[in-house]
């Protein structure tokens, strides 16, 4: 479990991933059982799938490149996009090929043909949820999951 500081507070415990929904970048100050003091997170390479910083946002096809660590941090996936492609092919599974989940779009198609088209259904609710979160609450819950095929 990980602790992070937040605006001069600490903050915690947390998995991993939930350091996410704090704004975690490279100079984020962190801290777990076992670390002798608190650390920048960009010297936890542990840390390295949760990143947020270190690249621009902004920039539309923003390149990953090597963190401080020698880590690869992930490339950037927008929300609205994902909401998007969500809500137009989600029942073809593009917002999770979109997000790197390549069995979840899978799946999604496997239950699209199962169900008859329900599926969709289901997929243009996760949709409209998408553009309506946070990106932050968009890269915790279907970026930097394990989970195979986030849903809500």
């Amino acid at each position: 479990m990980w602790y992070i500081m937040n605006n001069g507070q600490q903050v915690g415990p947390m998995p991993a991933a939930g350091l996410v929904s704090y704004g975690l970048n490279p100079s984020s100050m962190v801290w777990r059982q076992g670390m002798a003091q608190w650390m920048p997170a960009g010297s936890c390479p542990e840390l390295a799938p949760y990143m947020q910083g270190g690249y621009s946002y902004a920039q539309p096809g923003a390149q990953s490149y090597n963190q401080p660590g020698g880590y690869q941090a992930q490339p950037y996936k927008d929300k609205t996009t994902a909401g998007i492609l969500a809500i137009l092919f989600g029942s073809l599974g593009v917002q999770y090929f979109y997000i790197g989940k390549v069995g979840g779009g899978f799946l999604t198609i496997l239950l699209e043909l199962v169900t008859c088209g329900l599926w969709s259904i289901v997929v243009l609710i996760q949709g409209i949820m998408m553009l309506t979160m946070s990106q932050q609450e968009f890269d915790a819950k279907f970026v930097y999951t394990d989970k195979t095929l986030p849903l809500f």
